[in-house]
């Protein structure tokens, strides 16, 4: 049996939740191994919505385990404060397991965060103002504070000390903002301690005896690869590594353990935050993009930014994660142009180019050049095969398949969790 990575293959927010929850019932474990409560999924199960924004889409599957990783950072209440909501709407998360080494967002992981956003004023990132970046920053710096930690008041303080006595300093004399008090911090976070210590247990050898006993681990990432801290269009990314490699960093987990990695990909691209995006629309095509996807972001409430499919990135993301599959989500949103442009490389000074810049400043001048495959206009949300879908949408499908370097194994005609066509299964 698979362990399977299944990961964003452009700027995030491509519908990961739904292909997660369309595993889950066939997965024994999901797993969030990097990023915490900035990436955020939409699962539709019947007539019932649930955006999730820390805990693993798994949770919403019987059976399942779900898991927080080493690699994720965690903000207790907004923890604690999801896992009150499913309870409330009668979903058991009682089978959460959390990494004792996940580092924690403290109040001021925050802090920094959003006087740092401020001061940068128009070279500012597009953060979610979540203290994610700073807290995995003390994490590098060995300043941060574990999940562990909360169960040792006197090491608790004393982390909490060291942490305080170099931000202190910055935020007041650069800030202009109050030192913040190391006994609140520390009297706040133990509150939580009594709630979240049930769920502590050593996830890497659990995962790894799942594996060893051929159970389905599903590696879960977080935002997309063009997010990623190392491969993504710095410094415009996320502060973590959603790309494959990091499921084992951010697990615990060999490589060789796993089986399959797959991209979840849009019909059409999007993205929220500032940073380069060659297929952006200022048109009304991007305006009925933005309204008939529904795209605002599940976390930041932000509108995100559309454009057309860039099956540049895709080939990018098939090369630097080993892409076995993708699954393309809504394709449905695609339903009434009669022409439909797909970004099948740049122009940079003149040159034509089909792979991903290396240079960042190359990517920030790139154009799109287009290539104009046919539309339809048929409803193809009842679709239960790739047969029963419309020519073009075929002739579509294909053509981002041949373009991007990996077999399309799903496809998503609808936000539901029944409106998917499957072609190959994930699972062999």
């Amino acid at each position: 049996m698979p362990a399977l990575v299944l990961l964003g293959a452009q700027w995030g927010d491509e519908g990961k939740g739904k292909a997660t929850d369309l595993l889950g019932g066939s997965v024994d474990y999901v797993v969030r191994y990097q990023g915490g409560n900035n990436a955020g999924h939409t699962v539709v199960v019947g007539d019932q919505k649930y955006a999730l924004h820390l805990l693993p889409s798994g949770i919403l599957s019987p059976g399942c385990t779900p898991v927080i990783g080493n690699g994720v950072v965690v903000d207790p209440a907004v923890l604690l404060s999801e896992l009150s909501g499913l309870n409330e709407r009668g979903v058991d998360t009682s089978k959460l397991l959390i990494s004792g080494n996940a580092h924690l967002i403290t109040p001021y992981n925050i802090t920094v965060d959003k006087v740092t956003e401020r001061f940068l004023g128009k070279r500012k990132i597009g953060t979610t103002g979540r203290g994610i970046g700073p807290t995995y920053a003390d994490k590098i710096n060995r300043t941060g504070i574990r999940v562990q930690d909360l169960f040792d008041e006197s090491i608790l303080l004393q982390k909490v000390e060291a942490a305080l006595d170099f931000k202190n300093q910055v935020l007041a004399k650069l800030y202009n903002h109050r030192a913040v008090v190391a006994e609140q911090v520390v009297e706040e976070m133990l509150g939580y301690a009594d709630q979240i210590k049930g769920y502590v247990a050593d996830t890497t050898l659990i995962l790894n005896d799942a594996i060893d006993e051929g159970k389905v681990v599903l590696f879960e990432g977080g935002q997309g690869t063009l997010l990623d801290v190392d491969h993504g269009t710095y410094p415009f990314v996320t502060s973590s590594n959603p790309t494959a490699g990091g499921a084992c960093t951010g697990a615990g987990v060999g490589p060789t353990k796993i089986n399959r990695v797959i991209g979840i990909l849009k019909a059409y691209t999007t993205r929220v935050g500032a940073g380069p995006f060659p297929t952006e629309l200022f048109d009304e095509d991007g305006e009925a993009l933005r309204t008939i996807g529904g795209e605002r972001g599940v976390t930041t409430g932000r509108d995100r930014r559309c454009g057309w499919f860039d099956a540049v990135i895709a080939r990018y993301a098939t090369r630097v994660n080993g892409l076995t599959d993708f699954f393309l989500t809504k394709l449905d949103v695609l339903t009434g142009w009669e022409q439909i442009p797909v970004c099948v490389a740049y122009e940079i000074d003149g040159k034509r180019v089909e792979e991903l810049p290396h240079n960042q400043s190359d990517f920030h001048h790139a154009k799109p050049v287009y290539e104009m495959l046919p539309g339809w206009s048929e409803d193809i949300t009842k679709a239960k095969s790739f047969a029963e879908l419309p020519k073009n949408a075929q002739a579509y499908v294909k053509a981002l398949e041949d373009m991007s370097g990996a077999p399309i194994s799903a496809i998503g005609v609808g936000p539901g969790r029944d409106e998917t066509i499957q072609i190959n299964s994930f699972l062999d």
